[in-house]
């Protein structure tokens, strides 16, 4: 198939304005179709803390194709055959999650329904755009899979690793310290205090979106593959030393300034000043990154053989 017309002043031809009214029209009643499991998710994603993320998602991914506009001038062409095949199997995974939605929970159900949308999405894009556009835009393309609500099962182990890490990381915070503590599961005893890293404790949803922040920090500014998979995986680790410090920090003010540190303001409100402090060492991992990639491309200098 011939490459797309292209237009001179800017504008889309009229063979790409018209298949991107087919493409819309297909968004829409796809939309339409699941209408009722968005609108479940939507609701969730409200008023669940675990699931406030996926109110972000479709935005960011708009805009990020936005921002790489530029790329959707390139060569537009049709892929029926793979958009159908990808089409396809969209809808059959959707279907087959509709006829043993008795088996699943409804979180589970739900996930299987908005994963079989964004499929059918992702069929549409390479449909109607190709597979040039589509890998052109896949960090933004992928990126809508997390609008998928994570299966409670899933959900709860993370939580729980997240409690276990950060119990055991504020333990260890509290060693060089000299105060007699001992560690039973969840709970830190200590002489005047006992602390329980309960799941409300295990901030998750600040990692959540610790996550989220680190996934478009690594797309716009790291170039390595390597470098984004290392950016990536060290929010994990920081994510337990944030939940740590917190606890910490409340524990000492509640048991050295005011008991009130343990139930106030800080303890139900104060997660963004850690969230703030976590960013913070992921900017400053960013930059070194930024750093050892600048060294790798820098050219070599000439020889002056004069």
């Amino acid at each position: 198939m011939p490459p797309a017309e292209h237009n001179i002043t800017g504008a889309r031809p009229a063979s790409i304005q018209a298949r991107d009214v087919l493409f819309c029209a297909l968004i829409g009643i796809s939309v339409l179709v699941l209408w009722r499991q968005i609108a479940a998710v939507l609701h969730m994603a409200w008023h669940v803390d675990e699931y406030t993320h996926i109110l972000l998602i479709l935005p960011v991914s708009l805009s990020l194709i936005y921002l790489e506009r530029g790329k959707l001038r390139g060569d537009v062409q049709y892929a029926p055959v793979a958009g159908a095949l990808l089409g396809l199997l969209a809808i059959a995974i959707g279907i087959a999650g509709e006829m043993h939605a008795h088996r699943f929970s409804e979180g589970a159900s739900l996930s299987v329904a908005i994963f079989a949308l964004v499929t059918f999405w992702m069929a549409c894009v390479v449909g109607f755009y190709g597979r040039s556009i589509f890998w052109s835009l896949l960090f933004p393309l992928l990126f809508l899979f997390l609008l998928v609500p994570p299966p409670t099962l899933l959900l709860d182990k993370a939580i729980v690793f997240l409690q276990t890490a950060s119990t055991e990381a504020t333990f260890e915070l509290f060693k060089p310290t000299g105060l007699p503590v001992l560690k039973n599961g969840f709970l830190l005893t200590f002489p005047t205090l006992q602390i329980e890293v309960a799941k409300e404790c295990s901030g998750i949803r600040s990692s959540i979106m610790l996550l989220l922040t680190g996934l478009i920090l690594a797309h716009l500014f790291l170039q390595s593959f390597w470098s984004k998979v290392i950016f990536v995986l060290f929010i994990v680790p920081l994510s337990v030393i944030k939940n740590a410090i917190r606890i910490f920090t409340l524990s000492m003010l509640g048991m050295y300034v005011n008991p009130g540190f343990l139930y106030g303001r800080l303890h139900h409100e104060g997660g963004i000043v850690f969230f703030l402090i976590a960013l913070a060492g992921l900017l400053f991992l960013l930059w070194i990154l930024q750093r050892i990639e600048s060294r790798r491309v820098r050219p070599a200098r000439p020889i002056n053989v004069a």
